[in-house]
């Protein structure tokens, strides 16, 4: 875009690509260079973990305060009882109360990295729930007073709506409530913490406009809306997805070794975008990284995965990622920060199938796929190509550590603990 920004947080959105859209530029800009400027992004608790999907959005909220102004985290523990219908073909399963609360608590885990909540400056962060001022809606006052603002024949021409019905697939009255309850997010962060802007992925589009016709009609006061692209890798696939499922930020449920290799095994064509979206390196810096070509691609995919991986899971296990990677892959060896499936020796007391553990190590998602990896040969137990699908394991097996493989990029211990 040809736009020349006068403040450092549309500068940095710009350059290095995390600008979709934006309802106003100018104003925005110019409410930046003005003074702070708070602003949320809204997390809805589905899991327990957010995962890489997430990611762009929690870097922008990080350079937001980075920049001077205020992020607000907003945890949707009262949409999350909705479910968010866009660009979806069926509905979210509902999730009961506890559900939600415990998911919000895996999620913050995530966030303390990334974002300040005590820096006793202007620019501290704010951790908010919706469900604060959703929970206690009364049905009837809330149609009064906010429901009369929105169109039906509006709401259908939204394109999250739009494709779901072109398609045929049912839309509940509940999931039709999601961007009503969304945008009255966006008025209540207004009305009580002064918040100016709203930030999502581009298929929110819709939702924030709403946010921002409601806080007009309502407060009469100027808010803005800016989205990031929804990000695809260089092969067209969904952004946060590998072989072995989701990319979770949480390392619980993904070991740092884990998410070091995804970012370690990204396409040459991804890693200058990715090193300006993900990392703190200067601009510069990625795009001569990200120019390299032949083994030094590699080189430059290792200072990826380690600076996304600092940020997230700190620099000790970033430095044992890639230690643990020379070892497995440069020297043949087990290496130590492997995921580590560790079973019981009841476990094993009757054997345990080679399949089995394949599965159970999180290298295969079925039986099926697990016994087709063995017969294609993609299958390795200790650095030597299974061929038997109905190996059994026993106790004496694994006196010592095994080490197994899928394909030349994943690989996991089993042990006994």
């Amino acid at each position: 875009m040809t736009y020349h920004p006068k403040s450092d947080f549309i500068r940095v959105m710009i350059e290095r690509g995390f600008l979709a859209d934006c309802t106003d530029y100018q104003g925005l800009d110019e409410a930046f260079a003005a003074g702070v400027v708070p602003a949320y992004i809204g997390f809805d608790a589905t899991a327990k973990s957010l995962h890489v999907g997430s990611l762009i959005q929690i870097m922008m909220l990080r350079w937001l305060q980075k920049t001077g102004h205020q992020p607000i985290t907003l945890m949707g523990g009262g949409t999350t009882k909705v479910g968010d219908p866009s660009f979806r073909a069926d509905e979210r399963p509902l999730l009961t109360a506890d559900q939600i609360d415990d998911n919000i608590s895996g999620i913050k885990k995530v966030f303390a990295a990334y974002i300040d909540y005590d820096t006793g400056a202007a620019n501290s962060a704010l951790m908010l729930n919706n469900a604060k001022w959703l929970d206690g809606l009364n049905y009837l006052d809330f149609l009064r007073d906010i429901g009369k603002h929105f169109s039906v024949n509006r709401m259908l021409s939204f394109e999250s709506v739009k494709s779901r019905l072109d398609r045929e697939q049912s839309l509940s009255f509940l999931e039709f409530n999601y961007m009503i309850l969304q945008a009255y997010d966006f008025l209540e962060l207004n009305r009580r913490y002064g918040c100016k802007l709203q930030m999502g992925g581009s298929d929110q589009w819709g939702n924030i406009v709403n946010g921002i016709d409601l806080t007009r009609r309502v407060l009469d006061h100027q808010i803005f809306g800016l989205t990031s692209p929804l990000l695809t890798t260089s092969d067209g696939k969904k952004m946060g997805k590998s072989l072995s499922g989701a990319i979770w930020l949480n390392d619980e449920i993904l070991s740092s070794y884990e998410f070091w290799q995804f970012w370690r095994n990204t396409t040459d064509a991804d890693v200058g975008r990715f090193l300006k979206l993900y990392t703190e390196l200067p601009v510069e810096e990625c795009d001569r990284l990200g120019a390299l070509e032949g083994v030094e691609i590699n080189e430059a995919k290792i200072i990826l995965a380690n600076e996304v991986t600092a940020l997230l899971h700190g620099t000790d296990a970033a430095q044992a990622a890639e230690k643990t990677a020379k070892e497995v892959f440069e020297k043949g060896g087990v290496g130590d920060d492997l995921p580590t499936l560790t079973l019981a020796t009841s476990d094993v007391a009757s054997g345990i199938s080679i399949v089995q553990l394949i599965v159970k190590s999180g290298l295969a998602g079925s039986g099926k796929e697990a016994k087709r990896l063995i017969s294609e040969g993609g299958a390795k137990m200790n650095d030597d190509i299974l061929t038997d699908a109905g190996l059994m394991i026993d106790a004496a097996d694994l006196a010592t550590p095994i080490k197994l493989s899928a394909g030349k990029k994943r690989h996991a211990l089993v042990q006994l603990g």
